[in-house]
């Protein structure tokens, strides 16, 4: 068989199919009677169980393996292989490889979240299912030559290397759940239309981020302690729009330089080299969020055509928000005892109470 045709059987409908190495299989049978539940295995249905067997080490095991070759049907075809894409026109073509499980709202530029049967399994999110927010192709960056440029008022210049960062300044470490602003944008369209991707319950994930203290960067680099009137730190990214302007965002200068804000310029997630998906080699990681024509809140009474973003203030704390991971809305569930799943969070730093 191709891959073509293993991905035409997604479904309990047209039966279930998965490969693993060169061998393909009809799991329909077994799906109800999968020990991790029936939603789980129909993740990989029409792909490859490798890349979720890589995140639950449970299957690498004989008996696993002697269980599946049961529901074997047929190979891989010998020809078989990735077709070699045109690369010379595409701006996303050197774009990261992604895990097959993310739930993508789209594909060029990539966006994506975890499916939310696995959002709740783990209290940190695996790297590979962290929601993924870009705007513009991934840059490609050498860490070799890459520089982080600290640029202030008064001509005040810091320039750092990858090994400097790291080296210069204490490591420290905070877990912090990141939420894109539009997370659940698909139930709000249910009200009432919402432009913008239409996320599902998923685009929210937790990490345990690793860099220098924005704070201690700051301070080396000759900037003052004190909240200077109402500046504010910009960042911007490596990513850049065809005209060459880069992506970016900035936070209050009080917040930056405040002890108790950990705002990182983190270089590691849970323990990890940054991944290219999530800013390597250096992201932001900061409670707070601004910028001037986007993430604004507003009350109901104005619609996109009588938005004024400059009437508005920034967005820097998100209100709580809590979902139900499993079971999915509309699903069929036994009689009797039922164990429920789900998120709460408040932006900010805040706990919940209840």
């Amino acid at each position: 068989y191709t891959r073509e045709e293993v991905g035409r059987h997604r479904c309990l409908r047209d039966r279930v199919w998965v490969t693993h190495g060169t061998e393909v299989f009809d799991v329909t049978d077994f799906v109800e009677l999968h020990p991790g539940g029936a939603d789980k295995l129909l993740l990989a249905a029409g792909g490859a169980l490798e890349p979720f067997w890589a995140l639950y080490a449970v299957h690498n095991q004989p008996h696993v393996l002697e269980l599946l070759r049961e529901y074997k049907v047929g190979e891989l075809s010998p020809a078989e292989a990735p077709a070699a894409p045109d690369t010379a026109q595409d701006p996303f073509a050197g774009d990261p490889p992604r895990h097959p499980g993310l739930r993508v709202n789209s594909q060029k530029p990539f966006n994506a979240e975890p499916p939310a049967e696995l959002l709740a399994e783990r209290f940190l999110t695996p790297n590979e299912l962290f929601f993924t927010r870009n705007h513009l192709p991934v840059p490609a960056v050498d860490p070799g030559s890459y520089r982080l440029r600290v640029e202030g008022p008064g001509g005040r210049e810091l320039s750092l290397s990858l090994a400097e960062l790291r080296s210069r300044f204490p490591k420290h470490e905070v877990t912090a759940t990141l939420q894109c602003a539009g997370n659940r944008r698909t139930e709000m369209s249910r009200v009432r239309p919402v432009k913008g991707l239409a996320w599902d319950i998923g685009a929210i994930s937790t990490a345990r981020w690793g860099g220098a203290r924005l704070r201690d960067v700051l301070l080396h680099a000759g900037f003052g302690e004190e909240r200077e009137g109402e500046w504010h730190v910009c960042f911007e990214g490596l990513d850049a729009d065809p005209g060459g302007a880069p992506y970016g965002a900035s936070i209050p200068y009080g917040r930056a330089v405040s002890p108790a804000a950990d705002v990182l310029l983190a270089y590691e997630m849970n323990g990890e080299e940054l991944p290219r998906d999530h800013g390597f080699p250096v992201r932001v990681v900061s409670p707070s969020h601004w910028q001037q024509n986007d993430y604004k809140g507003f009350c109901p009474s104005v619609d996109w055509d009588t938005v004024d973003y400059s009437a508005a203030p920034a967005i820097q704390e998100l209100p709580v928000q809590s979902a139900i991971t499993h079971p999915r809305p509309g699903a069929a569930v036994p009689a009797g005892e039922l164990t429920v799943k789900g998120y709460a969070w408040s932006g900010g730093g805040r706990e919940v109470v209840r």
